[in-house]
């Protein structure tokens, strides 16, 4: 009996419990797996890689700063953008200042090509060497400067390079707007920012930490006014160099102070060692006549002397092998405006040893002529002075020579001699008006008083006439010293000078002007000296920097002015209402 209506078929029930057997699989169906296989690993991989790096760009553009080190944005965190202080004039205009930058390095390792990125950063940053970044970029390091300080174009330009291992790293640079004009006072700062030169070096300290501006004594208009006239007068004598100052007798700030030749404190390596000298205080030279200012102040505050006295400039003196004349011999005796107004060595000699080698040696020490000055700069020279002090030496230190002092030490010490007899130190920091000037007496009132008639007198009938500025009653002192090289003095190299000063009636600057080897032109009938070359720049410039500074220009001649100014050449302070002529010399 059939069970198929039960649902039972005995075939169908074999072949259910037959074992099954499967198909071959074609060699092609498993290629596609293991591709396919292949494919999902590749997959995850590129997924995790693009991950990684779009982890790392996350960090680098938005958690880290643009990849700058962590320690350059904890500082920036506690501190100004740029750390180092601003220098301004009196006035306030800028003269040093910091701006941030970007400083360009690398990291070796990551740098992918070494040739390549070195040829494209030479063709942006062509300043470059190409061997020198190569080896660098070559370099088993983990961190070289390519280029420090970049410009904001040359930053984008290496930016738009996208090279691998290039980072940026934010520094600050000194910047000069007032660039050559008084570069040997500002200085400059090494790659660090470290002050290496002038005032940058002088208060190195007080720029790092403390972030208000360093107000100087400086006055840019007078600055330029200086510069522009020295200048000037370099190139009309062909000179090797120069040195100017604008000095306030009152309160000893340097108001002005150029030294040529000058350069640029962007960029001063490479320069010779002359451009970088500050001749106005780190040179010392024999001054020649214009010391002469302060042999007789000496010889009047000695009290062996008057300004009557008569000294015998008729005959040369010889000493040894040396002999000591006149430029222009007067061949009779002469008194003390006389030997001042025409600039007599011979009586400068004898009014010295008359007051005596012990009172001269001791004045120049208060003078401040055995020390270097205390100005700010370090660029500050040490005075040569003799050891023993002979009598050779206090003859020849009488007209200016046997004794190195910079023009600082010159100006300053003149300064005393006809704002009172107060001795100043001298300063490029502004003073405050309204606290105390320190000073010293140095000289008596009525000695200064002499002294200021004297510097009136060679304006007025000695040798600095062309130093004349009508209305600002101009009086000083001309020098010309020649130039000692080894141990010879070298004919036709010589120092021309003038101090001057104004208003003499009441002194308030003294304007001073060193040409170092001018050459005589057809102008100045073949001669150089600094009746010729220096007093006539001074006078110029006392013309253009008098209604800067508010010197009210004057009538030379009234009963007042020349009350106070004028000498009679007898040494006699005339009477008031007569004239400085009206008095004959005193005969031998």
């Amino acid at each position: 009996m059939s069970d198929s209506r039960l649902g039972y078929d005995p075939i169908g029930a074999v072949y259910a419990s037959a074992p099954t057997v499967s198909k071959p699989r074609s060699s092609l169906s498993v290629a596609l797996e293991q591709t396919r296989n292949r494919l999902m690993v590749t997959a995850a991989v590129v997924t995790l890689a693009f991950s990684a790096i779009g982890a790392k760009l996350v960090d680098a553009t938005l958690l880290r700063g643009g990849a700058e080190p962590r320690q350059i944005q904890a500082a920036e965190a506690h501190a100004p953008p740029v750390g180092r202080a601003d220098i301004v004039d009196r006035n306030g205009n800028l003269l040093a200042t910091s701006l941030a930058t970007a400083s360009l390095h690398a990291d070796p390792k990551v740098v992918i090509d070494a040739k390549e990125a070195a040829r494209k950063l030479v063709s942006v940053l062509p300043e470059l060497d190409y061997k020198e970044v190569y080896d660098k970029l070559a370099s088993e390091k983990r961190f070289v400067w390519i280029k420090r300080n970049l410009t904001p174009r040359q930053q984008a330009q290496v930016h738009r390079l996208g090279l691998p291992g290039l980072y940026f790293e934010r520094e600050e640079r000194r910047f000069y707007p007032a660039t050559q004009l008084a570069s040997h006072v500002i200085g400059y700062t090494g790659i660090d920012n470290n002050g290496l030169a002038g005032l940058e070096r002088g208060f190195d300290s007080r720029l790092r930490n403390d972030p208000t501006p360093l107000q100087l004594s400086l006055d840019l208009r007078l600055q330029h006014i200086l510069k522009k006239e020295v200048s000037a007068a370099v190139e009309e004598f062909r000179a090797v160099g120069a040195a100017g100052m604008v000095f306030d007798v009152k309160t000893g700030e340097v108001l002005a102070m150029v030294s040529l030749p000058d350069f640029d404190p962007h960029d001063p390596t490479g320069l010779d060692q002359d451009t970088l000298f500050n001749r106005a205080t780190l040179g010392v030279f024999e001054m020649g006549s214009t010391f002469k200012i302060f042999n007789t102040a000496m010889s009047l505050e000695s009290g062996k002397v008057r300004p009557t006295d008569l000294f015998d400039a008729s005959k040369s003196i010889s000493i040894g092998r040396f002999t000591i004349s006149d430029y222009h011999n007067m061949h009779r005796a002469l008194t003390v405006a006389e030997i001042f107004q025409h600039s007599s060595n011979i009586g400068s000699v004898r009014m010295a040893l008359t007051a005596g080698i012990p009172t001269q040696r001791a004045f120049m020490q208060k003078m401040g002529f055995m020390r270097p000055s205390s100005l700010e700069l370090p660029e500050n020279g040490w005075p040569l002075v003799p050891n023993p002090w002979r009598e050779i030496n206090a003859m020849t230190i009488s007209f200016g020579h046997g004794i190195s002092v910079s023009p600082m030490h010159t100006v300053a010490a003149a300064a005393s001699v006809i704002n009172g007899g107060i001795m100043h130190p001298p300063t490029l920091v502004k003073r405050d008006p309204n606290a105390e000037i320190p000073g010293e007496r140095v000289l008596s009132a009525q000695t200064s008083d002499v002294m200021r008639r004297l510097f009136r007198l060679v304006v007025t009938e000695g040798t600095a006439k062309g130093a004349a500025a009508p209305g600002y009653v101009v009086g000083g002192k001309t020098g010309t010293a020649d130039k000692q090289k080894g141990r010879h003095y070298v004919k036709n190299a010589r120092m021309s000078s003038f101090l001057g000063a104004f208003p003499m009636h009441d002194p308030k600057y003294i304007v001073y002007v060193l040409i170092d080897e001018p050459k005589a032109t057809a102008k100045t009938y073949g001669f150089a000296t600094g009746g010729w070359v220096a007093a006539p720049t001074a006078g110029r410039i006392v013309k253009q920097i008098g209604p800067l500074l508010g010197v009210q220009p004057v009538d030379e001649n009234s009963p007042d002015v020349r009350a106070a100014v004028d000498i009679n050449i007898n040494g006699t302070i005339p009477a008031r209402g007569s004239t400085v002529a009206s008095v004959p010399p005193p005969t031998r």
